[in-house]
């Protein structure tokens, strides 16, 4: 089934303006910007957005809903074992943020410090989204230990919570570095991790 052509302009709108945000950040992408690079009239924006903060959190759902459909390409494929299909994310992860790709930056890092205090709305969408991930990984871990690839451990959302954090520091820590050792050194010990928690066959 084809997109509608006026839901089509919408998602036009927002994924032009994410290559322009993720690269710049929010505040300073101007409307007028972000509508020159999509081509479309302004009267297109109101249409689909009463404010930029409501478009903010718009362009945050999107980037999650995409962003989403990527984890679980790398935490559900068949025939690999949780800890393969973890490595499998990370290393996604590492190899996505070591670049200079704007379209390829985690929003999350770009964002979080800057609109947080702007935007209850956008605070709240990137919450959510977060929370999304954490939860995917969570159930990665949690079907690893039924499975019996993984040790047990008191609470697979409490270290699915803190691989999340570990590796949001890490990629924010590549960009004040501008080198991906950090992302090198998280994925060197997520390895070392995982490979101490996999059970013997």
């Amino acid at each position: 089934m084809s997109v509608h052509p006026a839901t089509d302009t919408r998602l036009q709108i927002l994924d032009t303006a994410r290559a322009l945000i993720a690269g710049r950040g929010f505040s300073a992408v101007g409307l007028s910007e972000i509508l020159g690079a999509a081509a479309v009239p302004r009267g297109s924006f109101y249409h689909w957005f009463r404010s930029k903060e409501q478009f903010g959190e718009a362009l945050l759902e999107r980037h999650f809903q995409n962003y989403l459909v990527q984890v679980d390409a790398c935490l559900s494929p068949p025939g690999q074992s949780a800890p393969q299909r973890l490595l499998a994310f990370f290393s996604q992860w590492r190899s996505s943020q070591s670049g200079d790709d704007p379209q390829a930056r985690c929003l999350v890092v770009k964002l979080s410090a800057e609109v947080c205090d702007l935007s209850e709305a956008m605070r709240g969408a990137l919450e959510r989204g977060t929370a999304q991930v954490i939860a995917r990984l969570a159930s990665c871990l949690a079907q690893g230990i039924a499975n019996g690839e993984l040790a047990a451990c008191p609470d697979p959302a409490e270290v699915a919570q803190q691989l999340y954090q570990q590796w949001l520091g890490a990629t924010l820590l590549a960009r004040v570095q501008r080198s991906p050792a950090p992302l090198d050194q998280a994925l060197a010990q997520t390895t070392r991790w995982l490979a101490s928690q996999v059970r013997e066959s």
